[in-house]
């Protein structure tokens, strides 16, 4: 009896647990996901908040948080409505003005908007094509202009005509249909590599232009991140001087592009920045030989040794360099170790269509290996229409022009080179002397940096820099104005060679002129520097001074429209 009620008494003591529904585990699954999604979440913000604190440091990252609230805030008053109406109708009132400079009207003014009923005769379309030519342009043919015309003499511009024509028709994505063609385009590549002296087992390929080759050459490093280490956030440190076609790779292949500061006196990158930025993401380091617009070369040796030392690529953009920086020391210039020859560096840009003198569409990217090309090539093996394969961006390309640019290579020859890097960089040293010495230029104007190559930049401590190019711009000189910091810049070509003396003469007249401005505003108690008035200042003096930028992503945006207007 005692027995029985024990156990009972046991039996009604102990909780047996009951079996936990479906639901339940349901529940605790869930929270275990969000628990580790949310530790996910703090790890990944943790790391990038770790990794821009050791890159920008804690007082650089204030700075880049007090710029974002600034610029977020002014975006913030540009909407507004009494503001935005304000500030659209000031756009509005540019845009028309933009247009009305590089659209033609009135009478006189021929407009073809279909198809002829019947085509024209040859006569008629010659006829036109006059009249289409002697349109009021800025004089390149007189040398007023910066950069834009690489011009080889009109001799050269013969034998490219010849060339082209030859090959109108060839499209090297036939190489058996036009076998000179493929000669041609892997010979230009190989004297190129040869120029920059590439190791053996170097590669390269030709391209329609600077951009083009800069974008293979940032795919070819994300491709190669990605298969080899797995990247999937890539990253790329970049001069904030690099060319803007850097960002354009960021944009289209979605790769987080870092700035760099260049600072003053140098305006070249700052090596110890790069390193501090560089993080299991990064991808890329990159230098110019020399930048667009200071004219000044990085220092590559120190980025060679820094991209050994972290097993990254370097890319070197010497798009501009082109065929005047492997020629410096032969033409009697001082020079920087940029090339192959420094063993970090692992692929190059060059624009034959620039000092290379070839007509325009016209480029080359460099590879240290034959490796590093595939990257960027693609290939479908299995489309309907058979295996397709290209090198990069383009399928079919213009045979005419690596036929063109071939025959421009061949005509001008090594010594034709060293001979016009003399008198082009001989050019821009005297230009920059000028600005240096000359009595009525030297206290208003200096130089930015030490420029070894054809790009001679400046800016004023006493005057508006803007002002002073758009005077010039009145005198019928096209220079190219900069910003961040302000200042403007002469690119020199073999047609300003001629008439550098001039060009001189009208800056110091110009520069006169605005100080003689200034001495009657100080006169009249108004103060130095006053408000810029022309074009440029526009952009890069008032728009270009805005926290947030929409307003001149607008007028950009605007100006590009324009350019299909017919």
């Amino acid at each position: 009896m005692v027995n029985k009620r024990m156990a009972v008494t046991l039996r009604n003591g102990v909780s047996i647990p009951k079996p936990k529904s479906a639901s339940n585990y349901l529940a605790v699954g869930t929270d275990l996901i969000r628990n580790i999604l949310f530790l996910l979440f703090i790890l990944r913000w943790t790391k990038k908040t770790v990794l821009q604190l050791r890159g920008r440091g804690f007082l650089g990252t204030t700075v880049q948080a007090y710029k974002f609230l600034r610029r977020s805030s002014y975006a913030l008053f540009l909407r507004i409505p009494g503001v935005h109406s304000r500030v659209q109708s000031q756009v509005s009132e540019a845009i028309a003005k933009l247009e009305s400079k590089l659209v033609p009207q009135g009478p006189g003014i021929s407009r073809y908007l279909t198809l002829p009923k019947e085509g024209w005769t040859q006569e008629q379309v010659r006829a036109e094509l006059e009249r289409l030519e002697e349109m009021k342009h800025t004089r390149w043919e007189d040398g007023r202009v910066s950069g834009a015309v690489y011009h080889g003499g009109n001799d050269l511009i013969k034998v490219q005509s010849e060339a082209f024509e030859r090959f109108m028709v060839a499209n090297p994505i036939h190489p058996d249909v036009f076998p000179a063609v493929r000669k041609m385009e892997a010979e230009i590549v190989a004297m190129v590599l040869a120029l920059f002296n590439a190791p053996p087992g170097a590669a390269g390929v030709a391209t329609s232009g600077g951009t083009e080759s800069i974008l293979m050459a940032c795919l070819s490093a994300r491709q190669k991140a990605y298969a080899e280490r797995g990247v999937t956030e890539p990253e790329m440190i970049i001069p904030e001087t690099a060319h803007a076609a850097f960002q354009k790779a960021g944009s289209y292949f979605k790769i987080k592009v870092h700035l760099v500061s260049c600072p003053a006196p140098t305006y070249a990158v700052s090596t110890k920045a790069v390193s501090r930025l560089i993080n299991s993401n990064t991808i890329l380091l990159v230098g110019s030989a020399p930048n667009f617009p200071h004219g000044i070369i990085d220092d590559i040796a120190a980025l060679s040794r820094l991209a050994l030392r972290r097993r990254l690529p370097l890319h070197v953009d010497c798009c501009l360099g082109s065929f005047l920086m492997p020629f410096l020391s032969r033409a009697g210039f001082p020079t920087q170790p940029f090339d192959f020859t420094l063993k970090g560096v692992t692929s190059i840009s060059c624009d034959t269509h620039k000092y290379g003198f070839a007509p325009k569409g016209n480029s080359t990217l460099l590879y240290r290996t034959g490796a590093l090309r595939t990257y960027q090539y693609f290939i479908s093996p299995d489309w309907s229409g058979g295996v397709y394969g290209s090198i990069g961006i383009a399928g079919s390309r213009p045979g005419a022009l690596i036929a063109s640019c071939w025959a421009s290579l061949m005509s001008v020859g090594e010594h034709g080179y060293i001979d016009a890097c003399h008198s082009i960089v001989g050019t821009a040293k005297k230009f920059e002397t000028a600005i240096r010495e000359h009595p009525g230029l030297k206290d208003d104007l200096k130089v930015m940096g030490k420029p070894l190559v054809s790009v001679v930049a400046f800016n004023s401590p006493t005057l508006n820099i803007y002002d002073i190019a758009d005077s010039m711009s009145a005198k019928g000189w096209h220079l190219n104005a900069l910003q961040n910091p302000p200042g403007m810049h002469v690119a020199v070509t073999m047609p300003i060679v001629k008439v550098v003396d001039q060009l001189i003469e009208d800056l110091v007249t110009v520069v006169e002129d605005e100080k003689e401005r200034e001495r009657a505003r100080i006169a009249e108690g108004k103060g130095r520097k006053g408000q810029a008035r022309g074009d440029s200042a526009a952009l890069y003096g008032v728009a270009g001074s805005l926290p947030d930028k929409s307003v001149v992503v607008q007028l950009a945006g605007a100006f590009l429209d324009i350019l299909y207007k017919a």
